[in-house]
């Protein structure tokens, strides 16, 4: 597998990330990753304090000397988490790596700088992508319209939006969004990307912590099982279609409002859907990469699968089309 600058500037093997997941991004599922050559991210805030997050980094440590990150997600709430902290946990334990998404990473980025910290900001249109490269940014990961979480609210597919991206951006730029085997890392190569995050994918391996039964339901699930939420509010959300997602979509749609909502789309219920296994416990995110996913592989054998078929689509298939064989 070709060597690119995403591989050179976070000093991982193979251009492939396992980005920040809200209750999945734990130490034993971004350890494998880790030692598969990858890039995995701890999710800063499913560690319920500062202190939380830095045991967990800890116990990572215990799992893999490879390098590995954390991510930070900044979202707007009427009482925030202690970013800060979370930012001072993260540099104290000697973490390299950052993945940031949701609100601009501006306020943070003069301490990990001066600490040596890459950070890596996830955004889903080119405005954003253009916007956190001038404000100093290592890489971007942009995600499109496929993607599970929050896909924006511009709709445009990875198809176009990845080059609409890496034509204005000089940083390394890592494509998201329905990404799941080599196929879909040589496509993100040839439209200018320097690697792929994958979310889905990586939730449904031995390794990711949560119920069997969860896994065994995005096996089952084709590209057509999911739902987009809050679509009228204007905080679209892509997560799988469930009793609950569907009575979300259809009291927004009759004109309910957030609050109407609320106790719906609650976290403590999406964790308990990852922790128990009862798929109608409440909303969890999955993305349209449900149709391409067809086993629960080992963090270890998915990468070297990936890495493997993208080796020979580049030097196989495409070179035997290009010599016109």
């Amino acid at each position: 597998m070709p060597t690119t600058r995403f591989c050179e500037t976070f000093g991982v093997d193979h251009p492939v990330v396992q980005g920040g997941m809200q209750w999945v991004g734990r130490a034993e599922l971004v350890a494998a990753v880790a030692e598969a050559g990858a890039l995995g991210f701890l999710t800063a805030l499913t560690q319920p304090t500062p202190e939380a997050l830095a045991e967990e980094i800890a116990r990572c440590r215990e799992l893999t000397d490879k390098p590995f990150g954390v991510n930070l997600t900044i979202l707007p709430s009427i009482n925030p988490p202690p970013y800060d902290e979370y930012r001072r946990a993260i540099i104290e334990s000697g973490v390299k790596v950052v993945e940031t998404a949701g609100f601009t990473p501006e306020a943070h980025l003069p301490e990990f700088r001066a600490h040596g910290v890459k950070v890596l900001h996830k955004c889903t249109s080119v405005r954003h992508a253009v916007k956190a490269e001038k404000i100093g940014v290592d890489g971007v990961s942009i995600d499109g319209f496929e993607c599970a979480g929050h896909p924006g609210e511009d709709d445009i597919p990875g198809l176009v939006l990845i080059p609409a991206a890496t034509r204005r951006l000089t940083v390394p730029v890592i494509a998201s969004g329905g990404f799941t085997d080599g196929r879909g890392l040589v496509a993100a190569l040839a439209l200018g990307a320097e690697g792929i995050n994958m979310g889905t994918r990586f939730l449904c391996t031995v390794e990711s912590p949560v119920h069997r039964r969860v896994k065994e339901q995005i096996v089952a699930n084709s590209e057509l099982d999911t739902e987009l939420i809050f679509r009228r509010l204007r905080n679209t959300a892509r997560v799988a279609s469930n009793s609950v997602s569907r009575k979300v979509v259809g009291i927004l749609d009759d004109g309910g409002e957030f609050p109407d909502v609320r106790d719906l789309v609650a976290g403590a219920r999406g964790r308990k859907v990852f922790e128990d296994g009862d798929l109608d416990a409440g909303i969890w995110s999955a993305g349209l990469a449900q149709g391409l996913i067809d086993d629960i592989p080992t963090v270890g054998d998915l990468v070297r699968r990936i890495v493997a078929e993208a080796d020979e689509l580049i030097t196989g298939r495409l070179a035997a089309a290009c010599r016109g064989d």
